[in-house]
């Protein structure tokens, strides 16, 4: 199964709160739990790594790398208002505000350690 996924890996400063942001707030489901080191969590074929400072992956990282970036994982949702709402209520932190352009509709957000994931609408 794992060749059929897509893997991002994430690198966390708390891989339970991650493995909780994932998977209440977007539907991921829990594949494997090493926590505090590692999990990966699944949604469809999007498969995140999610990396804590003793896991192998972060370990591999070089220092001046440890800070999240401005890469980020696109989740396509059918009603951005509601799903806005939802997590704004939930106090899920966003980093930008609602943006609009000819393809539909975008706003970042960031998990616990402040990696950024888009919740996305097409237009039309």
């Amino acid at each position: 199964m794992t060749d059929q996924l897509a893997s991002v890996r994430y690198l966390v400063d708390d891989v339970q709160a991650a493995v909780d942001f994932y998977t209440v707030h977007f539907g991921f489901a829990v594949r494997t739990d090493a926590a505090p080191a590692f999990a990966d969590v699944v949604r469809g074929p999007l498969r995140l790594l999610l990396s804590g400072p003793a896991s192998s992956g972060a370990r591999a990282t070089p220092a001046d790398s440890l800070a999240a970036g401005r890469n980020r994982v696109h989740l396509v949702v059918d009603d951005l208002d509601a799903e806005i709402t939802r997590l704004r209520a939930a106090g899920v932190s966003f980093a930008s505000d609602l943006v609009s352009g000819p393809g539909g509709r975008q706003i970042l957000l960031t998990d616990p350690a402040g990696n950024l994931v888009e919740l996305f609408q097409p237009a039309g």
